[in-house]
């Protein structure tokens, strides 16, 4: 994890790649968005531009995680149906901050804990569970093994 301080941004670091150029290019972009939209609730910008980064990002992320879902059921991802349902308790955990913000205006507290929200979920949700799924795609590409008549790796012509 690559933190200033704690919770002060993201900072993207190739360990957090999966290997597919789509979805790290999206992830560095939510990286992006969500230190926008941390350094913007910090500087006290106008509500309008607050509101308009908040909604960038929830945007952002659920296009993101459209992308996400439909590559794992490209590649027939065997946890697809709980990976989703991660993204979908994520959603509505964004949703909820969008509807504090929206009752509220921005807040020391609604900082505090869009900083602390979303970069603990990202962070944790790409190392535990994306790079799960790197690490899938990135056996579906390995050429099988060749076996023998014992069925274990061997040779080509079946000495062990």
């Amino acid at each position: 994890m690559t933190f200033n301080n704690e919770y002060d941004n993201l900072k993207w670091d190739e360990y957090y790649s999966l290997g597919n150029e789509k979805i790290d290019t999206q992830h560095r972009g939510l990286f992006d968005a969500v230190n926008k939209l941390i350094a913007s609730c910090e500087s006290g910008l106008d509500t309008a531009e607050l509101n308009e980064t908040l909604l960038f990002i929830v945007n952002y992320t659920v296009q993101h995680f459209d992308d996400e879902e439909a590559l794992q059921i490209e590649c027939n991802y065997p946890d697809y149906e709980r990976h989703k349902g991660l993204h979908d308790e994520f959603k509505a955990v964004v949703i909820n901050l969008v509807h504090r913000f929206s009752m509220t205006g921005s807040s020391d507290e609604l900082c505090k804990d869009v900083k602390k929200i979303m970069i603990k979920w990202i962070v944790k949700h790409i190392m535990n569970e994306d790079k799960k799924i790197g690490n899938y795609l990135k056996g579906k590409n390995q050429p099988p093994a060749v076996k023998n008549v014992k069925g274990e790796a061997g040779r080509r012509d079946g000495a062990v």
